[in-house]
């Protein structure tokens, strides 16, 4: 496996991951009308700005062979108390449980570490997506806080119901504690 930084050729790719994981994890709370209709297309209009903007983020797409299997984003000192934001973090199925997930979290620590004013890091989560919590619970991560989804491009029809967000936190002290999560590059990945 490859890991290397996404540029703005990347954007239909990682749009396209990144629709496919909302459709097999998102089912309930967003619109099966969205889900199957227009979210690569809304995906790839996001990437596209994302991945051409300058800013403080980072994007890394993981590749086996060539193959995109997963990606990582990253927004580096987003918020004064949690510090940087890993925004997106999506794995091919078929490649689920196989180390690609954990690499791009020590990629996206290392960025962090190397351009964020400090190492404190947070994300968002659905609630009903509890293998992902599970996940971010070995790698040290805390539940913080629960909040409600914001609508995909702000459009409220794109949801279903009321579904809600849990926030998953790292700081510091965590990292210091637990430093083969999230703090050191797998060696196994070139």
């Amino acid at each position: 496996m490859h890991l290397r930084q996404a540029t703005a050729a990347d954007a239909a790719t990682i749009a396209l991951l990144h629709a496919e994981s909302w459709r097999r994890h998102y089912r309930g709370a967003y619109a099966d009308s969205y889900l199957d209709g227009d979210v690569v297309a809304d995906r790839r209009a996001v990437w596209s700005a994302r991945l051409t903007a300058a800013g403080p983020s980072m994007t890394v797409l993981a590749e086996d062979g060539g193959e995109p299997v997963g990606f990582v984003h990253v927004v580096f000192d987003d918020d004064p108390r949690w510090g940087s934001l890993i925004d997106n973090l999506h794995v091919r199925l078929s490649r689920q449980r196989s180390g690609v997930g954990t690499a791009l979290m020590s990629r996206a620590a290392e960025g962090i570490r190397e351009r964020a004013s400090g190492e404190r890091r947070y994300l968002w989560v659905l609630e009903q997506n509890t293998a992902a919590q599970a996940f971010y619970r070995a790698l040290g991560g805390q539940c913080v806080q629960r909040a409600s989804v914001s609508a995909p491009g702000g459009v409220a029809s794109r949801l279903r119901g009321s579904p809600q967000k849990l926030r998953f936190s790292w700081d510091p002290a965590q990292i210091a504690a637990r430093p083969s999560a999230l703090g050191k590059e797998d060696p196994s990945v070139r």
